[in-house]
């Protein structure tokens, strides 16, 4: 079945990309702000990382377009985008090798900085939990992996740009509103309430673990009573 207007992104999958566009590109400005902004950072880096959860489920029980199977990036999909021979709407090939690498990165970036610190004033909420050289590690790796970050966002503007030039399409629009307009197949399955629920409780069910707050208070050690003389 085709149709001239195609319902792509519902409204869940909508607010995933722009709160995650958001989160990130808010973490990656109080980060390198630093100071007070880093309370910031590690709120941002909460919120981001219950978003990986989410589409996890989408990704296997949301509706047609918005599933894995509809865009999965294979060897041959790859090829024949790069030849011109692909057709389909949503996520081309490459898009698609672009939206796992950023929810990968996303994920790593977040487990690296649940166990970073600055040796200044910030300790992430499983500082206290590894040895001081793994809290540097991952401390580096945080800020090295960054970079993939930078790299992944300039691929999203450059590609947006890209199809707006020189291809005359308008990737935002359809994220904005959700519809798209030309001819595929509609949604046929998935995206139920009973999904949305599981995929929202599963993404604070993350959050709550990642923050740290059921781990015990850290015991201080005693101090020895001073005598005055």
């Amino acid at each position: 079945m085709t149709a001239a207007r195609i319902r792509l992104w519902e409204l869940p999958i909508r607010i995933f990309h722009w709160s995650l566009a958001a989160a990130v590109l808010s973490a990656i400005a109080s980060g390198l702000t630093g100071g007070n902004w880093m309370i910031w950072h590690q709120r941002l880096g909460l919120v981001a990382v219950g978003r990986p959860a989410f589409r996890l489920v989408w990704g296997f029980a949301g509706p047609t377009h918005a599933r894995f199977s509809s865009f999965w990036p294979t060897p041959g999909k790859v090829a024949a985008y790069l030849r011109g021979a692909w057709r389909g709407i949503g996520h081309n090939p490459l898009a698609a090798l672009s939206v796992l690498a950023l929810l990968g990165t996303v994920a790593f970036q977040a487990s690296r900085g649940l166990l970073a610190n600055d040796d200044i004033a910030f300790n992430g909420p499983f500082y206290a939990l590894i040895d001081k050289a793994t809290n540097d590690a991952a401390t580096g790796w945080h800020r090295t992996a960054v970079n993939v970050l930078y790299l992944l966002v300039a691929r999203q503007v450059a590609a947006i740009a890209f199809h707006a030039r020189i291809k005359r399409q308008n990737l935002i629009r359809p994220m904005i509103t959700g519809w798209h307009e030309g001819q595929g197949a509609q949604p046929t399955c998935g995206g139920s309430r009973h999904t949305l629920a599981f995929s929202l409780a599963l993404a604070l069910l993350v959050v709550y673990a990642a923050s740290g707050t059921w781990l015990p208070a850290p015991v201080t050690p005693a101090t020895s009573p001073t005598m005055d003389w």
